[in-house]
């Protein structure tokens, strides 16, 4: 491979690290990198795989053709650092345009608590705390999300870790977790909350709600999270930004998940769809 190689996704390779030794059928292999877009991914990261944060970003927008209608921008507090937190419904042009809209407002000086698996992207690590809890970076977890809480750096999340599900009917995102509530509050951060207007196929949807159903721990759908990325392609979304919730709101008299479950309403009543 090229000088470059470090950059690009190899399915081989990942296969032959996670496989330990076992042989994975041919088949199998031509299907990952069919889903994953292999060949499409590479031919971009060959021209910009040197560029990293914002420029990366931007072309890497520019190369899904992402269209992006930011509304509620005069809400976007001065200062901080804050808590930026938002709807998952996609798990690839919300992160990437969340990313690129705050981090341009704020000179850069932005992080995300993602799924290590992006981590392997060059262009996106510097913006990124990585969650793995069940490998080797399980015993740092909570020291990072320290660290990132006590930097001066504006934090994005999507408290519910997952891309949205459909639910009878409805796409909306699972429990959001309580880590954004008590680190903001620890740290004085108010919290900013944002939704992100979009969706995933039908497909997608299915096959989340088939593994749950048989019991399938290892999450399925997120094989097909790049297949989904280029799906979305060529359109536009919405991002509506709502008015600060000062860190003070998150008093004793509801707990940490509620008020979890607080903002989540605030954010998706910011949808004027819903």
């Amino acid at each position: 491979m090229d000088e470059n190689s470090s950059v690009l996704i190899d399915i081989d390779r990942v296969l032959a690290e996670k496989a330990k030794g076992k042989k994975i059928p041919g088949f199998v292999r031509s299907y990952l990198k069919k889903i994953v877009h292999q060949d499409e991914l590479n031919g971009f990261l060959r021209e910009h795989g040197e560029e990293v944060g914002l420029p990366f970003l931007k072309h890497t927008l520019e190369f899904l053709d992402a269209k992006l209608d930011v509304r509620g921008e005069e809400n976007l507090p001065e200062g901080g650092p804050f808590t930026f937190v938002s709807n998952h419904p996609l798990g690839g042009q919300d992160g990437l345009a969340l990313g690129y809209v705050l981090g341009t407002h704020y000179d850069g000086k932005i992080k995300y608590l993602v799924n290590d698996l992006l981590m392997n992207v060059k262009g996106l690590a510097p913006f990124f705390i990585p969650i793995n809890k069940t490998g080797k970076q399980a015993k740092d977890f909570p020291r990072l999300v320290e660290a990132g809480f006590h930097s001066d750096d504006h934090i994005i999340m999507f408290p519910a870790g997952l891309c949205s599900r459909k639910q009878k009917g409805v796409i909306r995102d699972l429990e959001w977790k309580k880590t954004f509530v008590s680190k903001s509050v620890e740290t004085h951060r108010d919290v900013v909350p944002i939704h992100f207007e979009g969706r995933n196929s039908d497909f997608f949807y299915r096959l989340a709600n088939w593994s749950k159903a048989l019991g399938i721990k290892f999450n399925i759908a997120m094989l097909y999270l790049a297949d989904e990325m280029f799906k979305n392609r060529h359109k536009s979304f919405t991002i509506t930004i709502g008015k600060p919730v000062p860190w003070q709101t998150f008093d004793k008299s509801r707990t940490p998940a509620e008020w979890a479950q607080y903002v989540k309403d605030i954010v998706y009543h910011l949808n004027t769809n819903e």
